[in-house]
């Protein structure tokens, strides 16, 4: 069984390499993969083809995560969204914490397994599980 057959998702990193491998990750899954190297093109890819699910970094320059989260939300209410970040504590700020607060966002803290990945895409593209 195929799970990711028909839904789209974009990854959103300015490190290609996390961008690459979470691409063959989910494009081995049966997942439509989408790159975006930062938010603003992100948001801008979003805008004109839309999807499933967004994962973004939190760290980015020119449009960091929570910008792009933010932008989308509004674009999308419900889109669903996985925040990554090695970051976690910054400036006594928890941002993966703050960024479940917004409801329809997962987090992942980097590093992280593959397996723990696919997880992740799961519970956020089905809640129920």
């Amino acid at each position: 069984m195929n799970a990711g057959k028909g839904r789209r998702i974009m990854i959103v990193d300015d490190d290609a390499s996390i961008r690459r491998t979470l691409h063959l990750l989910l494009s081995k899954a049966g997942y439509e993969v989408v790159q975006a190297a930062d938010g603003s093109e992100a948001v801008r890819l979003w805008r004109q083809s839309g999807g499933d699910l967004v994962i973004t970094d939190l760290h980015m320059p020119e449009k960091d995560g929570i910008e792009t989260i933010i932008e989308l939300l509004s674009h999308t209410p419900r889109i669903r969204i996985i925040a990554m970040s090695g970051g976690g504590q910054t400036k006594r700020l928890d941002l993966l914490g703050s960024m479940a607060l917004l409801g329809s966002v997962h987090t992942i803290e980097k590093p992280f397994t593959l397996s723990e990945m696919l997880k992740a895409v799961h519970r956020a593209l089905d809640p129920a599980h």
